[in-house]
This record gives C-alpha cells, structure tokens and sequence, in this order.
C-alpha cells in the first residue's frame, strides 16, 4: 500500500503476540534498510480495537517508522494488564526480527491507552525495569488507574515517582469524551516534578486525533477524510516520528 506521501507502507496482520493469544497487527515503510524507529501503540477501551488505529499506523509507518498495533481488552479481568504486557514483551523480543529496534523504543496509546503507556514509565517494575524511551499520550487521562500498573500516574508523580523519559503528549482541543485539561494537568505535573513535557491541542475531537471520526451506529471510529482530522493524525505522526527516532538514537549511543 502507498501512503499519501508516496512511500510504501508493508503490512501484516493478525501475529499471535503472547500466550493469550491475542493479536497485533504491523505497519513498516517498504524496502528501509536496517533496524526502522519502533513504536508500540494501544489503543483505547473498546475491547480489540487495533484496526481503530490503522489509519494513524499507517500514517506514521509512511514517515519510516515501525509500528506495531496490538489487541488488548480492557473488560478482561485484571483490566488489561496481562495483554498490555504481553505485548510489550513481544515487541521487546521480536522487533529486531521485523525490522526495528526491541531495545530502545517508544510507547504510545490512545485515550485508556495513553496512562497505561504513562504507567510503565513510571512503574518499570511491571517490565522487569525496563522503561520505554519515550512515551506518547493521544488524548488521555491520567487521573485514574492505569491499565498497566492499577496506581494512577498523577498520584505517582505527586508521591515522587520519576518517568525518566520526554513525554508528548497530544489532545484535540475539540474533545468532549476526554477534555483537554487531564492532558495539561499532566503537562504541569510534569513540569512541577522538573520533567519536560510537550503538549499539543490541534483543533479536533478525540477521534479525530486519530484520523477518525464516531460512528453511532457500530459505537466504533472509522477512518475519515476530514480535514480536522487528517492534519490532526499528521502531527500525531510527526509526534511519534520524533519520539521514536529520539528512542533509536539514545538506545544506539547509549
């Protein structure tokens, strides 16, 4: 597939990513020679939504990023967790082999996916201490639990808990699921804790700042051709581009 920027993005989908079973999918830029910037994107709390992401993925893959888009549940169990860090231990084993970098990459996620990537940064012991080089907040809210570590990222960063990597962080300043302040209020706790933070607002909605739009009637996001939307997922892309080749770079002259 041909993105608009004229690169080829390869896909493949459906690879069985942990013992759950559960699946991902993979977008990477055709014929790029050695290990591509890797991000690991989550999507939000509709339970296996990784398609709801496609549009984004591709987008950012087209810039020569690899991006791999995992199923979770949210209305599992334990909320999640189990399937988030499986996938995050796939990624960190089997990114090398599919063209990107296991050992130093970004994390991002989208609305209950974005303080779940937040998370481990700030709890690495979920990971064996292993910590993302970057992370990417799309519209989320850092107020409550996160899915991958059940403690929420507001309350650990006011008891002293250090991310230790930049943090973007990216909300529509449009939305009306997710209001904008749970992004500045984390922007500013950052600051406060002596981190920096980037925070961005297009003009859209929460959906849109994932190159989609709502659809009521199968309560999804589907891809969308408006205008909002479009330049809102571009700068997303450009936010993980930067983000991800930021991890590569640091990871390599480590």
């Amino acid at each position: 597939m041909t993105s608009d920027t004229g690169t080829a993005v390869e896909t493949e989908r459906g690879l069985v990513y942990g013992p759950s079973g559960k699946r991902l999918d993979l977008y990477r830029p055709a014929g790029t020679p050695g290990p591509a910037p890797t991000v690991l994107l989550w999507h939000g709390a509709g339970p296996d939504e990784r398609d709801v992401l496609a549009p984004l993925a591709r987008t950012a893959a087209a810039r020569g990023l690899l991006v791999l888009v995992p199923d979770w549940r949210p209305d599992a169990a334990d909320g999640g967790r189990g399937h988030l860090l499986e996938s995050l231990c796939f990624v960190r084993k089997e990114a090398g082999g599919l063209g990107g970098d296991g050992e130093s990459f970004a994390l991002a996620g989208w609305s209950a996916g974005a303080g779940a990537t937040l998370g481990v940064a700030l709890r690495p012991e979920v990971a064996d201490g292993w910590r993302p080089s970057a992370v990417v907040g799309l519209a989320g809210r850092y107020d409550l639990p996160a899915r991958t570590t059940g403690s929420a990222p507001l309350t650990d960063l006011a008891a002293g808990l250090d991310p230790a990597v930049p943090v973007h962080l990216v909300h529509g300043s449009r939305d009306v699921v997710l209001d904008a302040r749970h992004s500045r209020d984390l922007a500013e706790a950052l600051r406060t804790a002596g981190r920096p933070a980037a925070l961005q607002e297009p003009a859209t909605d929460h959906a849109g700042v994932i190159m989609t739009e709502f659809d009521p009637t199968t309560n999804r996001c589907v891809p969308t051709t408006a205008a909002h939307a479009v330049e809102a997922g571009r700068l997303v892309a450009g936010v993980l581009t930067e983000a991800a080749g930021g991890a590569v770079r640091a990871g390599r002259s480590s």
